[in-house]
């Protein structure tokens, strides 16, 4: 719903975002994007990524979490497509100018492979632009795009009728800064010979931009185009930063200037009402990302006396060092003749495990979406690879032993909160253990290292791949587990795990199944690696996305029924 304040001036030049406000290009930016987040350790900006407590927002945070472990875009920005990569930059490197600098350099890179893929933000922006320009009121866009993009991009959309519309155009290297610093606009005013005061209306889609409006000292007018919710714009702004205006569409602004005509009748050479063009359409919402509900699973579950936990992409990320160690181990397959043993086409879970199988299997390597998603385990990966050969798997296991002791060492805790509810869990006199499939030689270094306290104390119990011999989706680990604490194998052990594997493992030990969704997968997914079929029929009983989540499901069965 398009609201204004009442005091907004008449404008005399509208400077227009690009970018999400008139044009949309999210196909070539996400793509761009997806390029060139896996570049960030290579950049070395990893490092440089913002502290997570240090972030404008709970999104942010969790932004930049997803970033640091998975090396791409959250997938809710990648279904909701509603944000900028400059607001991507802002969020996940604050204020280090030179950090944004260097992503700001290797984006363009990537774009140059894809910018072209252009076309109107909204239905009719041409005839809205035009009607504006009869009526005397200056147009202008000041991006951080670069000049050989938007030279290109207004050449191209709506097949090059926008050449003409605009009296200056200003680009992130026509200026030295990015936004949110205010030279872009202040660039544009100085071209039109015009001040910088409350006359000039910038008009983006972002808080940045709203930001860059505010620091330049004009009126900022938000485009909601990607259709927020109302309650999560204002929560973006301060009294003092708010938009002069937000509009849901080009013909809410063509309101806004008839109600300004009313009261300022000399305000435009050409009144609204002669110029203004039929209504369009306002932009289309985004397809909402289909979440996985947990909640309706909390009265079903019984109340734990024993947790345990997977350790790699559930408590802690070590994916670095474990994708290293892939990298290196898969061109050993060949002289461990393990090419051959690999499942049949037909024995494949689902149609991208039989294409992972078959790629390996062609060039001894990880397929590059597999490394770019950086969702699935080394575990997982044997399993997709040798299905039920525990032979075949063994030696695998081993090879990738013999590389993971080059990488090993550098482990973080994958979530903030994850040692508070470790120690959460133990105070409701819950029993904490870790099962994992690393070796121990490897677990119990990173153990001692995490947090550089290390989590020892932490656990009452902890099983790794070497203890047993079978490593999961065989139960032996947990049921190994179980019997140290000598506790009974029942549905009152959950045991959380963020792998197909770790559910296999735990339905086969009767065990109550935690999914952590940590890799964010949503719902069709889930349900295309759970199916629930014969031939795999294994399910959670319960997904998680995060920490915070798992600790309501844990406090929701404590104080629920028995």
């Amino acid at each position: 719903m398009a609201r204004f304040c009442d005091s907004i001036s008449a404008p005399s030049v509208l400077i227009f975002d690009w970018h999400g406000t008139l044009v949309d290009t999210h196909d070539a930016m996400f793509s761009a994007m997806e390029d060139m987040l896996p570049q960030l350790e290579d950049l070395g900006l990893v490092e440089r990524l913002l502290p997570e407590d240090k972030c404008r927002t709970s999104d942010d945070a969790r932004l930049v979490r997803y970033i640091r472990i998975f090396r791409r875009l959250h997938p809710r920005i990648l279904a909701e497509r509603r944000v900028s990569r400059t607001d991507i930059f802002n969020a996940i490197f604050g204020d280090d100018k030179d950090a944004k600098l260097i992503a700001h350099k290797a984006y363009n890179e990537a774009y140059r492979r894809y910018f072209g893929q252009v076309k109107p933000f909204q239905p009719g922006a041409y005839e809205y632009l035009s009607a504006l320009k009869a009526m005397g009121i200056r147009l202008a866009v000041s991006t951080n795009r670069n000049r050989e993009f938007l030279d290109r991009e207004l050449q191209t959309v709506d097949e090059g009728r926008w050449r003409n519309l605009f009296d200056a155009t200003v680009c992130a290297d026509d200026v030295t800064e990015y936004k949110p610093d205010p030279e872009v606009i202040l660039k544009a005013l100085e071209k039109l010979n015009l001040p910088a005061d409350e006359k000039a209306w910038y008009v983006g889609d972002s808080y940045v931009d709203m930001l860059t409006a505010n620091k330049a000292g004009v009126s900022g007018v938000f485009y909601n185009g990607a259709r927020w919710e109302s309650g999560r714009i204002d929560s973006w702004f301060s009294h003092r930063d708010a938009p002069a205006a937000i509009l849901d569409s080009f013909e809410d602004l063509m309101d806004l200037l008839a109600l300004i005509e009313r009261s300022q009748p000399e305000a435009f050479e050409q009144t609204p009402a002669e110029v203004r063009p039929r209504p369009f359409p306002p932009p289309q919402r985004p397809e909402p990302r289909i979440e996985p509900d947990w909640h309706p699973a909390v009265v079903k579950l019984i109340r734990p006396a024993v947790i345990l936990f997977d350790w790699h992409a559930t408590l802690v990320d070590t994916l670095d060092a474990m994708y290293h160690a892939v990298d290196d181990m898969l061109p050993d397959f060949h002289k461990l003749k393990l090419m051959d043993r690999m499942v049949a086409p037909e024995d494949s879970k689902t149609p991208e495990d039989v294409k992972l199988v078959a790629y390996v299997r062609e060039f001894a390597k990880l397929h590059p979406k597999v490394k770019a998603d950086r969702k699935i385990s080394r575990t997982d990966i044997f399993e997709v690879l040798f299905g039920d050969d525990q032979e075949a798997k063994q030696v695998a296991h081993k090879a990738f032993n013999h590389h993971y002791r080059k990488h090993y060492g550098t482990v973080k805790a994958f979530e903030p909160k994850v040692r508070e509810v470790l120690e959460g869990l133990r105070r409701l006199g819950i029993q904490v253990g870790v099962i994992t499939n690393r070796d121990r030689e490897f677990f119990e270094h990173e153990l001692a290292a995490v947090e550089d306290t290390g989590w020892t104390h932490l656990f009452d119990v902890d099983v790794c791949g070497d203890d047993t011999p079978l490593r999961k989706p065989h139960p032996d680990q947990l049921l190994l587990a179980v019997q140290k604490l000598d506790y009974p194998p029942d549905p009152s052990v959950w045991y959380v795990g963020d792998s197909t594997t770790d559910v296999i493992a735990a339905k086969r030990a009767g065990l109550t199944s935690v999914f952590f969704n940590g890799a964010q997968w949503d719902l069709p997914w889930l349900n295309k690696i759970f199916p629930g079929t014969h031939k795999h029929p294994d399910k959670p009983d319960v997904v998680v996305n995060d920490f915070s989540e798992f600790w309501a499901l844990v406090l929701a069965c404590e104080v629920g029924p028995p």
